[in-house]
């Protein structure tokens, strides 16, 4: 068959054309009729007053929130958000996965008996005494089983007022806010604390410090050096009113200051009340929840810990948390028993048995002692183990610890033997690496991570990591007014992962208590304090060992993604409700179908909350949920007449 070359169209090529054009005409014309009719059956008249207007666009009157210290109007937070989304973000309908927590509708939660306000549930004095007191069992934690949970949210004192500012704070706290005079009458001879009207005043005084910590922190600095920038985080053990932390605080030194919850009522209470890192904790049978090689210098001013007592159990505690090169300070009994025998009501023989045996512990743990001068001793831990594990010859115990996780610290049981320390090449080498001075610290890549020591966390990641927070710090100005107004001075980081958040806000006023979530892979609260951060582990499926209303800011990002298989995420929002003080704002970050749920409960808790987008845009699936906790106040007893 021959092919048609020819040039011109054929009769039915042409038709196919022409019905293939009226085809295209009619859809067209059927699309823009029914964009006319469509148009034409939504059209209203325009509105003719302002309350029309309102019902059309959901506006509605609001009045200015009122601070409950100075009735002067607060920013809201909503409006100040505006730089990261134009509105509140609405996903109620659209998200609805499956979270672990309370079933049913809307839950309001009523207040709490008024018993309930310094309600601390892991350190319940009723619970406790069910415990042993042998190595003071009976105060270390004990939380409350599941069906002894409250459902209820902690009142504050019905004349609560917002704290005083930093650093005011230091020096004062409202009587009010913790009432309680003990310590001013108990300790009124050392200027613990005073009451002044309606106020605590703090002198800065202590039990070995009469002349005030201040004067007691020079004493200390003449003997090791304390403003070098070498020494930048320490812990206080058994810490009163932690006026020794307060005023280093000034000197560029952090302190982790703890004590039980026991007869000197609420003294970590007026420690975080005035602005200064503090816990409730104990050196009893267990761990200190911190890391080691964590501290650069350990203290303890008469601080009533038996140190010679099962066989330098806790001084080898103190040694596992203590860094390389870190200094132990010991003031008070037994030290300079010749001076004060008289008065501590001991006998001389007794004192001096005790400081022979604390002697003769910390050259077993290869410390060396730096001076005892006056009220004061120094013993210093060596910079590694080579010497240390050849005098295991002559030393017998306390032996090395055998293969062990170091850091592990959450409910784990002392042990009588000497943590070791990474092993080196040389002498002269700092075992796990070398620290820069403070504040260079802060920002330079921590040797665990150099050394390959935080899985999956490279000195690229760490530096990526350092410019994130940056950024989201930068947003948060605009999000949490207070921020940097000065308003927030106690801040908590549930999820701290490398301690960004913390680095971030090294120039705000504030201090972070950097919480890493117990058996956390890879755990990096080590890596926290090489920057010269503290922070402590914690479960959030218990309660935080501290008082009520002790944190202006609380940060939880993908907190509730890692528990919610693990509790009901209510009494963990319960939880960050009763340790945050009225007006005080919590930021949460997460994917969209856990934030709606968290602001499903929330609503019900006397917050004001809502969500926005991520500092990247709407695409990101992570989003951001910022709530405030309103002032509220329990009611008072009424007088029976």
């Amino acid at each position: 068959m021959a092919k048609d070359r020819g040039g011109s169209p054929k009769l039915h090529q042409l038709e196919s054309q022409r019905k293939r054009l009226s085809w295209i005409l009619a859809v067209s014309t059927l699309c823009i009729l029914s964009y006319v009719l469509g148009a034409w059956q939504t059209t209203s008249p325009a509105p003719t007053s302002t309350a029309e207007v309102k019902s059309r666009v959901g506006c509605d009157d609001a009045t200015p929130k009122v601070s409950s210290s100075d009735n002067s109007p607060l920013p809201d937070s909503s409006s100040s958000s505006s730089s990261l989304s134009s509105a509140t973000l609405d996903f109620e309908s659209h998200h609805q996965l499956e979270v672990n927590g309370s079933e049913g509708s809307q839950q309001e939660f009523p207040p709490c008996d008024m018993s309930y306000s310094e309600y601390t549930p892991c350190q319940d004095r009723d619970r406790g005494r069910k415990f042993s007191r042998d190595m003071l069992k009976y105060r270390e934690r004990h939380c409350p089983k599941q069906e002894e949970l409250l459902k209820c949210l902690i009142p504050a004192p019905p004349k609560y007022k917002s704290p005083f500012k930093w650093p005011q704070s230091r020096d004062y706290a409202w009587y009010d806010n913790i009432p309680h005079k003990e310590l001013s009458i108990e300790k009124a001879v050392q200027n613990w604390i005073q009451v002044e009207g309606d106020r605590f005043r703090f002198p800065g005084g202590g039990t070995m410090f009469p002349r005030g910590a201040d004067a007691y922190i020079d004493d200390i600095n003449e003997l090791i050096p304390l403003t070098s920038g070498n020494i930048r985080t320490a812990i206080d053990t058994g810490c009163g009113v932690a006026s020794w932390g307060a005023y280093l605080l000034k000197r560029d030194i952090i302190a982790m200051s703890f004590a039980p919850r026991d007869t000197h009522e609420a003294q970590v209470w007026f420690a975080l009340e005035r602005g200064v890192p503090a816990m409730i904790g104990i050196i009893g049978s267990q761990r200190l929840p911190y890391p080691a090689r964590a501290f650069d210098m350990a203290h303890c001013s008469r601080c009533l810990i038996p140190w010679n007592h099962y066989d330098g159990l806790y001084l080898l505690e103190v040694d596992r948390v203590l860094r390389p090169g870190g200094y132990w300070i010991l003031s008070g009994p037994p030290i300079n028993w010749k001076q004060y025998w008289r008065g501590w009501e001991r006998t001389k023989e007794d004192l001096k048995q005790e400081q022979d045996s604390i002697e003769e512990t910390a050259k077993r743990l290869c410390w060396k002692k730096v001076i005892e001068k006056g009220d004061l001793a120094i013993w210093q831990k060596p910079m590694n183990h080579i010497e240390c594990v050849k005098s295991r010859q002559v030393y017998h115990t306390p032996h090395m610890c055998k293969a062990d996780n170091v850091d592990a610290s959450w409910y784990k049981d002392l042990e009588t033997c000497i943590t070791p320390l990474p092993e080196v090449g040389n002498p002269g080498e700092v075992a796990g690496g070398k620290l820069e001075k403070w504040p260079e610290r802060a920002f330079s890549v921590p040797p665990r991570i150099s050394s390959g020591s935080v899985p999956n966390v490279n000195a690229d990641k760490f530096r990526e990591d350092n410019a994130l927070w940056k950024d989201r710090v930068s947003n948060y100005k605009r999000v949490v007014s207070a921020l940097p107004q000065g308003r927030v001075r106690n801040v908590m980081d549930m999820n701290a992962y490398l301690g960004g958040f913390a680095a971030a806000l090294v120039k705000f006023p504030v201090w972070v208590m950097n919480v890493v979530p117990a058996n956390s892979n890879p755990d990096t609260l080590g890596t926290i304090y090489e920057r010269g951060f503290i922070g402590s582990y914690h479960d959030w499926c218990e309660a935080f060992s501290t008082y009520p209303r002790t944190y202006d800011l609380i940060h939880a990002g993908g907190v509730f993604s890692i528990y919610q298989d693990r509790c009901d995420i209510m009494y963990i929002l319960l939880e960050m409700d009763r340790i945050l003080r009225p007006e005080g704002t919590i930021i949460f970050r997460d994917v969209v179908e856990v934030l709606t749920k968290v602001k499903s409960i929330t609503d019900g808790m006397r917050w004001k909350s809502h969500i926005m987008d991520h500092e990247s845009g709407p695409f990101n699936p992570e989003k951001i949920l910022v709530a405030t906790k309103t002032y509220w106040t329990g009611e008072p007893k009424k007088e029976r007449r």
